[in-house]
């Protein structure tokens, strides 16, 4: 806590756990370090203080923020992010499952984020869906390029065996309309030949005359 609210964070070239550009916006920057440690690391059963702590986390903007930062870095004593030490175990035991979403963009986004099994797996399947290069998504997680090459072909075997169970819907190409030929429908078939009837010779249908 003393590194949050003061300006004393040691500096390091090394790659954070977890993204801290959210101190500066914390309700409780810029506190005294006592006044601090004695507001957001009360006794267990100092009821009073432990509400006075919550009441300020309640305020804070970066609320959230923070209580990743205690469920990343281990931290299990104290209040962070407005959950006391108690509240916060279930959310430290199931950690290594969590799969938040809102983080997942936060990484593509280029923010570092410490990143679960869940949400590692999950920016891998997407990095294979988006075509990342393997030197792309080894540059992002910070492995090596061999092994980001071996990810993204599990993630493409993965989309094929799921293809091959689930089905793919073929695209539907539109056919092409021909225009019909009308035809009346006392046409005959064009197999058909027309029958010829004899015609009777033109004496044996005229009128019979007077005798002379």
């Amino acid at each position: 806590m003393r590194h949050i609210t003061t300006h004393t964070t040691p500096a390091t070239g090394l790659r954070g756990i977890g993204d801290t550009s959210w101190q500066p916006h914390g309700a409780c920057h810029g506190m005294d370090p006592e006044d601090a440690d004695a507001t957001f690391f009360p006794l267990p059963r100092d009821h009073e203080a432990i509400a006075n702590a919550k009441e300020l986390c309640a305020l804070c903007p970066v609320r959230r923020d923070c209580l990743n930062y205690a469920l990343e870095n281990d931290l299990k004593e104290g209040v962070w992010g407005g959950l006391t030490a108690a509240e916060r175990r279930p959310w430290h035991d199931g950690l290594p499952r969590r799969l938040d979403y809102s983080r997942v963009v936060a990484f593509f986004n280029g923010r570092d984020v410490h990143l679960t099994e869940a949400e590692r797996q999950v920016v891998i399947d997407h990095a294979y869906v988006r075509g990342w290069r393997p030197d792309r998504l080894a540059a992002a997680l910070q492995i090596g390029t061999k092994h980001a090459r071996d990810l993204l072909r599990q993630a493409a075997n993965k989309v094929f065996d799921r293809d091959r169970t689930l089905g793919v819907p073929r695209r539907k190409n539109p056919k092409k309309t021909t225009a019909k030929t009308s035809r009346p429908a006392t046409a005959r078939p064009a197999s058909q030949q027309p029958v010829a009837r004899p015609v009777a010779p033109a004496s044996a249908h005229a009128p019979l005359g007077k005798a002379a």
